[in-house]
């Protein structure tokens, strides 16, 4: 009977068992380091004679890309991620250590350089506030609630000395008639005019927090605050918040990624980010773009025979390994093409 053009003939069949044998040798013991090694370098010579643009097509990309951020972070395997993460974040690392192990302080120096150099943007964001209703009476109470607060100290000192007290108290009683219980009367006082006191307030308390951060003494009192945090050991938030307030903060979060990555725009700037990535990298080859990376080859080489042995193990002990090689070979040697070679 003719064997079957779907399964090898018998010569066919004593082929194809030797090269499974072969390629199966070839991936265990000592010869595994020198099969992924040699073919981890086969792999990065043949690429590195091409550009990362002729290798990998933009769209394609493209498309991995904005299905990627419409299905991956709403999947089980990031809730798990996220789950994970609020353990981390609630538990702490295992090891104390202290914060100024972590980051150095001249790192922070840079960075709150380049913060406070950023006045005038801040200045600009600022001011939009007074466009905001709302802000306004918000910066009102809040410019209110401080006036009050200095009257009411002064007060207390004037009430030391004789005479004094009674004409500060006559300050005091005319500034609650604005500020009272829950600003009620502050709030009478504005009335319709809410919308120019409001601007007022906004633009003062915008001027304050400018000029307070224009002030050098600002960044001395940061750096020296960062001095006492510094000190402070890396713990887990387990002793300042429960597990359920970080988790609906987490979880909190985490929808709000959902929600904004899967829209139609975050897909445009996933594909504005794969062309600019395109535009700057696409003319280097995979070599060049790993140097650029500042990383290795010989590194990467190195973490691919250390990852091998224990996928391969797994796989060997299965059955897969064995499997997944004949199924790639036998359909060759089942071929016409091959039993006509082999019958000539």
């Amino acid at each position: 009977m003719p064997p079957s053009a779907s399964r090898p003939a018998p010569t066919a069949q004593q082929l194809l068992d030797l090269q499974v044998a072969y390629h199966l040798e070839r991936l265990a013991g000592d010869q595994l380091a020198a099969t992924v090694t040699r073919l981890a370098d086969d792999l990065f010579t043949a690429a590195g004679r091409h550009q990362v643009e002729d290798l990998v097509d933009r769209e394609a990309i493209k498309a991995v890309v904005g299905r990627a951020l419409a299905t991956v972070p709403g999947s089980a395997a990031v809730s798990g991620i996220v789950e994970l993460a609020t353990t981390v974040v609630y538990d702490g690392p295992d090891e104390r250590y202290r914060l100024g192990e972590l980051i150095e302080r001249e790192r922070v120096e840079v960075l709150l350089d380049e913060l406070l150099a950023l006045n005038p943007v801040l200045e600009r964001g600022l001011e939009r506030l007074t466009d905001t209703p709302l802000v306004g009476t918000m910066a009102s109470r809040f410019m209110g609630r401080i006036v009050g607060e200095v009257l009411q100290a002064n007060k207390a000192v004037a009430d030391k000395v004789p005479g004094l007290g009674s004409l500060m108290s006559f300050g005091t009683n005319a500034a609650s008639k604005v500020m009272g219980a829950a600003d009620r009367q502050f709030e009478g006082l504005i009335g319709d005019t809410v919308g120019k006191g409001g601007t007022f307030a906004v633009r003062r308390l915008n001027r304050i927090i400018i000029e307070t951060l224009q002030d050098p003494t600002t960044r001395e009192a940061v750096l020296q605050v960062w001095d006492l945090v510094s000190e402070a050991q890396v713990a887990g938030l387990s002793d300042h918040v429960t597990r359920d307030e970080i988790t609906g903060v987490i979880d909190a979060v985490h929808e709000v990624v959902v929600t904004t990555v899967g829209t139609e725009h975050a897909a445009r700037l996933g594909e504005a980010i794969v062309d600019g990535f395109f535009d700057r990298f696409g003319g280097y080859t995979p070599t060049e773009l790993l140097n650029e990376l500042d990383l290795a080859r010989d590194d990467l080489v190195a973490d691919l025979v250390r990852i091998a042995p224990g996928v391969v193990a797994a796989l060997e002990e299965s059955g897969d390994l064995e499997r997944l090689l004949r199924d790639q070979l036998e359909p060759f040697f089942a071929s016409a093409a091959v039993r006509d070679l082999l019958d000539a």
